[in-house]
């Protein structure tokens, strides 16, 4: 049974470990709002003192696509350093890309005008990784709730500013009285909190979630986990959920990708993944995940691959996993496989399934 959240109210009981990494049930996601087509984020390297001259690039991000339906989660895991976090500032246009095509509700950002740029930062909002750096200590929580709507002339007059803010705050699980504090005076789940009630605070459609329960108390990513939950049954958000937790990912994702090294390796339903991984590199990360069962733990096979993450600014030729595969073979080493679907909606790059 999945505990949730009472978002009207501040004091709830945390649940349980086991809680947190129980799939929760789904509804049926709606149509396409965001699509990404070959996204590529390269970062020049560059020598010398006086004249810079360009010698490489690091490939963070290198050739990643994926689609985000209405009142969908997609959840984008991998290991550290793989290019999630790059993929989601991509997205908010907060870092310049190198290749591809990203569209939101059938827009170019590339090609949008003042207006249309404007529209797009209001409807799509992201929830930082440190609840405490994204907040400016020096800030009431009333403050800074508030300055979304004033920077985007939506603040009205004192007294609708005020009743948006405490709704707000409602709507994540404080109460309103917290709004007169600083950040220093809440608790690190406290926090987090305040940062979602601030990028609900425009009204968005997408959501872009950059780990955020990892700087936090399992317990406590229990209960912020499930206030983004209740909130995208009541305001039909779309969350673009970036984690290293497979835990977590589980619980709040309807569908999952997995990254390695700037791509996507492979993306299926959340079921599905977890059921029946296909790509090795799946196969190693799910065999990582502790399981409540001690007989199962104990009986379960465990896939510990070797060697080191290869370098983003040399990446391997071929697969880019092949150099830690255990079930690499000759042409791995000189042939990129392609994402392709299998039929069954669950899509892979590898070539042990061509």
């Amino acid at each position: 049974m999945t505990a949730t959240l009472d978002i009207e109210a501040s004091t709830a009981t945390p649940p349980s470990v086991a809680t947190a990494i129980e799939p929760a049930p789904r509804p049926q996601p709606g149509r396409e709002i965001l699509r990404v087509q070959d996204l590529k984020v390269h970062f020049p390297v560059t020598r010398g003192v006086l004249v810079k001259r360009r010698t490489g690039s690091v490939k963070a991000v290198d050739g990643v696509s994926f689609t985000l339906r209405q009142g969908e989660t997609l959840g984008l895991v991998g290991e550290s350093g793989c290019g999630k976090s790059t993929t989601g500032l991509a997205i908010l246009k907060m870092l310049e890309t190198s290749g591809g095509r990203i569209t939101y509700d059938g827009t170019d950002l590339a090609s949008m005008d003042r207006a249309q740029e404007r529209h797009f930062r209001r409807s799509v909002q992201m929830v930082y990784q440190d609840p405490f750096g994204s907040l400016n200590p020096r800030m009431r929580v009333r403050d800074l709730v508030a300055e979304p709507l004033e920077i985007h002339g939506l603040a009205g007059d004192r007294e609708a500013t005020r009743a948006r803010v405490a709704e707000l705050l409602e709507m994540v699980g404080l109460l309103p009285y917290m709004a007169d504090r600083y950040p220093h005076e809440f608790s690190g789940g406290q926090r987090q909190r305040i940062g979602i009630a601030r990028a609900l605070a425009l009204k968005p459609a997408v959501i872009v979630c950059d780990e955020p329960v990892s700087a936090l108390d399992v317990s406590i990513q229990a209960q912020v986990v499930n206030v983004f939950m209740a909130l995208q049954r009541r305001l039909g958000l779309s969350y673009l959920f970036i984690a290293h937790d497979l835990a977590v990912v589980r619980h709040i994702s309807d569908r999952i990708a997995v990254m390695y090294l700037g791509r996507i390796v492979e993306i299926a339903d959340r079921d599905a993944l977890y059921a029946r991984p296909r790509h090795p590199y799946t196969q190693a990360l799910l065999s990582a995940v502790p399981v409540a069962n001690v007989q199962t733990e104990r009986l379960r096979k465990r896939i510990v691959l070797r060697g080191e993450v290869p370098s983003p600014l040399n990446p391997p030729a071929g697969c880019r996993f092949h150099t830690r595969c255990p079930a690499a073979m000759e042409h791995c080493r000189s042939q990129e496989p392609d994402l392709r679907d299998h039929g069954d909606g669950q899509m892979v790059a590898c070539h042990l399934y061509d």
